[in-house]
């Protein structure tokens, strides 16, 4: 082409080449996205390419779902699927999404061991409405005097709710949360005996915590532990993304309301994230 002056088509014309093959470009590696993808996939290993996709859009890498999806697949990346127990078959009637911050809270226990196989109870109260965990309390025993006090910590820090939602555990109907239910004037509504559906907020975030946390860590020590469940407390409400909530987070989704009264995806903004400050209630 160059003694001669003729076009690049002009010459695989003459020699009978398929123009495409003259100058195939390489497709890009995407080594940066891929070796993101890698990092963020290390650190959270029940994330999907979903939720990976969100983390990367906030390093400001910008795709597509099918790019995501086969850059995710060809990086070997995928979520261990665990055998669930099996559930009885049958209708079940949505439960209504609160419309804004404490209209309703939603509470449960989960358990855990620590150290030489001791036991470990947590406390996890949550706020339906922004999915904010408000309490994750950890300890060898929590008694209902210890929830009325945390309870009382919550009301200073967040307002009184104007529902809470439990099961029929021995905590929750002992004398100083009926009490404490009494004195504050606030509802307290009890899940039939069997039915953990009836209270699919809070049942769905101990999903979470045991999938992503609980099964992923070992615990020394009761200190340990705790430390810990502050550290994921604080990703849970402002670094992990919901995609009840258009991918933003708990922390988010409060502030949206605060600004605007809506807890619809479209009214989420970002915020910009503050340091986690230690203290706020008891562990």
């Amino acid at each position: 082409m160059r003694d001669y002056q003729v076009s690049q088509r002009r010459a695989c014309v003459l020699i009978g080449v398929d123009p495409k093959t003259v100058r195939r470009e390489r497709p890009p590696d995407h080594a940066v996205i891929r070796e993101a993808m890698r990092e963020i996939a290390g650190l959270r290993r029940r994330f999907g390419y979903r939720r990976v996709g969100v983390m990367l859009e906030r390093k400001g890498h910008i795709m597509n779902h099918k790019k995501l999806y086969r850059l995710y697949r060809e990086e070997g990346l995928s979520v261990r699927r665990r055998r669930g127990r099996k559930r009885a078959r049958g209708s079940r009637t949505p439960m209504p999404v609160p419309l804004r911050p404490n209209d309703r809270w939603s509470m449960d226990f989960v358990a855990d061991t620590f150290g030489a196989s001791r036991r470990l109870r947590i406390l996890a109260i949550n706020d339906d409405a922004c999915r904010e965990n408000l309490c994750l309390l950890g300890d060898t025993s929590i008694s209902g005097v210890r929830v009325a006090r945390e309870l009382d910590t919550l009301v200073r820090l967040y307002g009184k709710p104007a529902c809470i939602v439990s099961d029929n555990g021995t905590e929750f109907t002992s004398r100083a949360i009926l009490k404490w239910a009494s004195e504050n004037r606030v509802e307290w509504h009890y899940i039939d005996p069997g039915k953990p559906q009836q209270n699919a907020f809070i049942e769905s975030f101990n999903g979470s915590l045991r999938d992503e946390f609980l099964n992923e860590e070992l615990f020394d020590s009761l200190a340990d532990a705790r430390r810990k469940l502050a550290v994921w407390r604080y990703d849970y409400n402002n670094v992990r993304p919901h995609s009840s909530l258009g991918n933003r987070t708990p922390a988010q989704a409060r502030r949206a309301f605060l600004h605007d009264g809506s807890l619809t995806p479209d009214a989420l903004v970002p915020v910009e994230q503050h340091e986690y400050q230690t203290g706020r209630l008891s562990l």
